[in-house]
């Protein structure tokens, strides 16, 4: 995520800090919050090119191949600007802070401390007054019209393959009445869509828990779309579904973690559930909602993958017919469990499998969003593409483009859905 300042008379007098972000939703979500206060606090925001007096970058460490987009991000801001400031901050910080460093990172900040990265860059600039000097309304950033909310962080299962407790922690929830109060905020400052994140949201443990947290959401905020980031299928009570069946606000999206459709792999990873119950997840909210868009995860070439358990697992996500995959090759992180199996899974193997993986994936997208041809839904438009055309996603997250001359940026307009455009389908208004 990188962020831009509007025009600011101030601008000239004012440090600035380019924010990026590598990994998940919940690092979007901090580094958004982030360049909020950054820029309350007197600090103009610019994008990584714009010469600014700091970088920082949001880590994730979840695959190698995160860490080699860190260690990327890092020595092209030494590059861009030898005199900047370069801070690491995040997941990869907390997993391993002297490997980062010697990317030529000044500073190295770790998930406990993101909170007060104001202070210690304004410490460290020799600016601690600057609050002072630019006090004045929380400015928001040029973000899209879309907005994520952190609702809690950490988690308890320790999957064996994951590093997320390690460097995360263990569960802990926003109080409900912080997560409302901004909800509340950024529907009043025009934001029209939420998304709740975080570690694993379906462990909020406040205000009844993720089901009474959205509750409260729907009944005190006037947010018009409110969507959900990754639930596991255990998460998924009765009365929940019911409640995203009958209030139209909440975006019929359901991201899904499955990560293997292969019981004895699932049982390897540490899952809790098997394909049998996620099936029946599937099941109940498809008959709850048949147009909800049900997306998913999936690693392949997991220690021990036999060629009869990937076959499993790609017919599994077959017959399920996901509206979208991610698809990982298993990544060993340093100190998990999956890390000392045997049956290391050759890389050409998983190359392969990854390759068919995401063929399937390039496939079930495609039938999902042929169904929705010829029907008019809410679309809200996000960002300008080239000269005239606009992009923009349905509440069950198909994207669509349209042409457009006039600025549609944060427009939520009823859209007549047409043919394919690329990846995406086209749009009339």
């Amino acid at each position: 995520m990188n962020t831009t300042e509007g025009e600011d008379p101030d601008h000239i007098n004012r440090p600035t800090v380019a924010l990026q972000t590598v990994g998940c939703k919940l690092n979007q979500a901090e580094s958004e919050s982030l360049a909020c206060k950054f820029l309350n606090a007197g600090f103009g925001v610019v994008a990584p090119d714009q010469d600014p007096d700091v970088y920082i970058l949001n880590t994730c460490t979840v695959t190698h191949i995160a860490d080699r987009k860190c260690r990327h991000h890092l020595r092209s801001f030494r590059r861009l600007n030898p005199r900047a400031l370069v801070l690491a901050t995040g997941c990869y910080v907390d997993r391993d802070a002297a490997g980062v460093r010697v990317e030529g990172v000044d500073l190295a900040v770790g998930n406990t401390d993101k909170d007060r990265l104001v202070e210690i860059v304004a410490g460290r600039l020799g600016s601690r007054n600057i609050s002072d000097k630019f006090r004045g309304p929380l400015r928001t950033p040029n973000f899209l019209t879309r907005s994520l909310v952190k609702i809690q962080e950490g988690c308890n299962q320790c999957c064996s393959y994951c590093i997320v407790p390690h460097v995360r922690g263990g569960e802990r929830s926003v109080p409900a009445d912080e997560v409302v109060t901004e909800v509340r905020d950024k529907a009043g400052r025009g934001y029209q869509e939420i998304v709740l994140t975080g570690t694993r949201i379906g462990a909020y443990d406040g205000a009844g828990g993720l089901e009474g947290l959205v509750r409260r959401i729907l009944d005190d905020t006037t947010i018009p779309r409110l969507r959900l980031s990754s639930l596991q299928p255990g998460e998924l009570s009765t009365s929940f579904i019911d409640l995203w069946r009958d209030n139209g606000r909440i975006c019929r999206h359901l991201h899904l973690a499955l990560q293997s459709g292969s019981d004895s792999v699932l049982k390897r990873m540490g899952r809790r559930y098997s394909t049998s119950e996620y099936e029946e997840a599937v099941n109940l909210v498809r008959e709850a909602m048949p147009d909800i868009a049900i997306t998913t995860d999936v690693i392949v070439g997991f220690p021990g993958e036999s060629e009869e358990e990937f076959e499993e697992s790609f017919r599994f996500c077959e017959r399920i017919g996901f509206a979208g995959l991610h698809i990982f090759p298993y990544s060993a992180r340093p100190g998990s469990p999956a890390a000392r199996m045997p049956g290391k899974v050759p890389e050409k193997i998983k190359r392969s499998r990854s390759r068919i993986m995401l063929e399937l994936a390039s496939r079930s997208a495609r039938n999902f969003r042929r169904r929705f041809s010829g029907r008019t839904m809410p679309v809200l438009w996000e960002k300008q593409k080239g000269e005239n055309l606009w992009v923009g996603h349905t509440g069950n997250y198909i994207k669509v483009v349209t042409r457009s001359d006039e600025p549609l940026r944060g427009c939520l307009l009823e859209t007549r859905l047409g043919g394919e455009y690329e990846d995406a389908l086209w749009g009339d208004m």
